[in-house]
């Protein structure tokens, strides 16, 4: 293996050293340490004990462990049921081969914790896996900013902790300010939540920054235009990340909700049905169905609902769905009541967006609802 590294004057772009290191690829984290100390040593770098620490560390001994930890986490960025269950098992595989490697205890537990949202598990089956795989993590290894990261938002999702959440998120940051799925959950989870919404933008924005080609981090900054009912941004940011992958079924999706927000419901429709193409997550069909009920279109609406009912049977189908689309019905107390069963069923991925969310504007003011919404903010804020 040949690495070539630079140094760089970032103000006037002038360049100050180069170097080139040719190594036997035998132990990829032991060429780590070595190139990283002979460049520290070239530049008569003064360096902390934790610095020299952090050169040294190795995230596992097991090079087959890690290279089964990169085959999870590339299943694991590309966002549906079935990939993530594929990282999964990938992550198992790593633990199998090295039981004290906590990165992939950490990839397990991101895995877990988004397969709800992603329609593969119910929360009951997935968030405690999750929970427990991110605690795992931080007792291998309490430095490890991808840990406390996955924790925060297992905290969220699960135990509505939403102090807590921003408490393990900021401690991630500290630990590796680079890591950019920390800076895309903090803003589009916790930070939104608060109601901190230039602070989420600046979050998202930044994770977009280190990670511009990732589809998940490029789709979630768009979300955080989507809370702050910044729609046009939106918008622009969903077309964006169409355009770097327009086979990213999520992008469709959500570029379907802003559209319909702004009231171009034939345009939502069109990709919301797109992004049915694309994956077999029940969620996008309840979206088509409560568009079409808001076209004036019930009979296909109910057509799609009684789908849904028989998809539940075999599969998680979210409560969040079931009210999306009796809401567009005009059935709003078979709204409130399918919502109120998310909550019972610690479902906080769609539960304690109710706040924000624009799709369920049409329930504000009720007392059922408001009641509700005042539960889950009880509960997150008594954490």
């Amino acid at each position: 293996m040949r690495v070539h590294v630079q140094l760089i004057n970032a103000r006037n772009d002038s360049h100050l050293w180069a170097e080139k290191y040719d190594r036997k690829l035998t132990d990829v984290f032991a060429v780590e340490s070595e190139i990283a100390k002979a460049i520290a040593d070239t530049l008569q770098a003064k360096l902390s004990g934790s610095e020299q620490r952090a050169i040294a560390t190795r995230p596992t001994e097991n090079t087959d462990a890690h290279q089964l930890y990169l085959y999870g986490r590339y299943f694991w960025n590309k966002r549906t049921g079935p990939d993530l269950q594929k990282a999964i098992g990938y992550f198992k595989q790593a633990i199998e081969k090295d039981s004290t490697y906590a990165l992939a205890y950490a990839g397990l537990a991101d895995s877990y914790v988004l397969l709800p949202g992603f329609g593969a598990a119910s929360p009951q089956e997935s968030l405690p896996l999750a929970k427990a795989a991110a605690q795992k993590a931080i007792e291998l290894d309490d430095s490890l900013a991808e840990a406390h990261s996955s924790l925060a938002l297992v905290l969220i999702c699960y135990d509505f902790d939403l102090a807590g959440s921003m408490k393990e998120f900021e401690r991630a940051i500290q630990l590796n300010p680079n890591y950019a799925t920390t800076h895309q959950w903090f803003g589009n989870q916790t930070l939104s939540l608060s109601g901190d919404f230039d602070r989420a933008i600046a979050e998202g924005k930044r994770a977009v920054e280190l990670d511009p080609l990732s589809l998940i981090i490029n789709a979630d900054l768009g979300i955080d235009y989507f809370f702050a009912r910044r729609y046009d941004e939106a918008i622009e940011q969903f077309h964006k990340t169409i355009e770097i992958d327009p086979r990213f079924y999520y992008a469709h999706w959500v570029l379907g909700e802003a559209l319909e927000m702004k009231g171009q419901l034939p345009e939502a429709l069109k990709e919301y049905k797109k992004a049915a193409e694309l994956d077999s997550d029940p969620a996008v069909l309840g979206f088509i169905a409560e568009v079409s009920a808001k076209m004036g279109r019930r009979d296909e609406a109910l057509k799609i609902l009684a789908q849904l009912q028989q998809l539940a049977l075999r599969r998680y189908v979210s409560d969040y769905t079931f009210a999306l689309v009796h809401l567009a019905l005009g059935e709003k107390e078979k709204a409130i009541a399918w919502l109120e069963r998310a909550y019972e069923h610690r479902a906080g991925p769609d539960i304690m967006f109710i706040k924000l969310d624009p799709m369920f504007d049409p329930l504000r003011g009720d007392p059922r609802f408001e009641r509700l919404v005042a539960k889950v903010a009880g509960t997150a804020e008594s954490k």
